[in-house]
């Protein structure tokens, strides 16, 4: 067993955080730490106080109580000092709109005394095709890359991510996961932001839930989801097919139901075998010509999302910024030499 002394000095340290808009408290007594080397997300619903949590760390806003630092710094006090060790992707703005991806690399790598080459930058996130194309002209999943590009440029050691994958296309997806698991692998802390749930599974070592402010859970993707499985078997296959035919052919104590067209909910009994489950439940649906497909045993993290936070059967992700609106400032850069 690992002793405390001997763990590893967080990089990214969030304690009893209280960020207060007038009578509004948006972030109510919020704890977390971040290693290097470790991607954590931030999820919950606009409003909750993710956003206004990172811009404290990033020394943007004012903590109305507790304490944040980054890379031993406060990033208020320290804030000249932390600038050029961090990295920030924002959603949307901060880059000058007539020049393109290699231009705008290139001005910012001037930016730090130690920055990244700005043309394997390009390379990197796929833009080569487009690296002369203006911002404005370029789509929003290429700005979405442009803006993970920005904030690679000076090599941080901490890196905050807001929404890094929206409105990015299946291709460039992949770009956004290859860049991220780099990042993990030279250490680099990875602290993102997002409401694609599932982009967060596969992305984050940790994830911290927050709603109202305040944290619900924090554990491993896969951690949180057992830890709110039910013991249910998904399957998909025809809509509207004899649930209780099914149910009598699998016994009385199991439950089907059919949660939307096509897609079903099987509740095993307690201490059931799961393989012979999925077995008999292969075979009636054979017997009858029915293909068995999407076959889960285990639980999603927006399935457990949902779980913790009691948000069933509503948005994760409603229009508009509320407090989580991002400002038009970016972090991590210098004035010109």
């Amino acid at each position: 067993m690992e002793h405390l002394a001997d763990a590893p000095a967080p990089v990214v340290t969030c304690d009893e955080l209280v960020i207060r808009y007038g009578d509004l408290v948006a972030v109510d007594g919020l704890s977390f730490r971040a290693l290097s080397g470790e991607v954590v997300a931030l999820l919950g619903p606009n409003g909750a106080g993710k956003t206004s949590t990172v811009e404290t760390l990033e020394g943007y806003r004012k903590a109305s109580a507790g304490s944040v630092a980054v890379l031993g710094l406060d990033p208020r006090r320290d804030h000249a000092s932390l600038v050029p060790r961090i990295g920030v992707m924002l959603q949307r703005g901060g880059v000058y709109p007539m020049l393109g991806p290699s231009q705008v690399l290139h001005l910012f790598a001037d930016y730090y005394d130690d920055a990244e080459d700005p043309d394997a930058l390009v390379d990197l996130v796929g833009l080569g095709g487009v690296q002369r194309t203006p911002w404005r002209r370029l789509s929003g999943g290429e700005q979405q890359r442009l803006s993970l590009a920005l904030a690679l440029i000076g090599k941080p050691e901490v890196v905050f991510l807001d929404e890094p994958t929206a409105g990015v296309d299946p291709e460039g997806r992949v770009v956004v996961r290859e860049i991220i698991a780099g990042c993990r692998q030279r250490g680099i802390c990875v602290i993102l932001t997002t409401h694609e749930l599932a982009e967060a599974e596969r992305l984050a070592d940790r994830v911290v839930i927050i709603d109202h402010g305040r944290k619900l859970a924090e554990d491993s993707p896969a951690a949180l989801a057992a830890g709110t499985a039910d013991g249910s078997i998904r399957f998909t296959t025809d809509p509207g097919i004899d649930t209780g035919a099914l149910v009598l052919a699998m016994g009385d104590s199991v439950g089907v139901d059919e949660e939307s067209p096509g897609s079903y909910r099987l509740r095993p009994p307690p201490g059931a075998a799961i393989p012979t489950v999925v077995a008999n439940l292969a075979g009636w649906l054979a017997e009858r010509g029915l293909a068995l497909g999407d076959l889960r045993t285990g639980q999603s993290l927006e399935e457990a999302y949902l779980a913790i936070t009691g948000s069933a059967g509503t948005s994760d992700a409603p229009s508009g910024p509320g407090l989580d609106g991002r400002r038009g400032q970016r972090a991590g850069r210098r004035s010109p030499r």
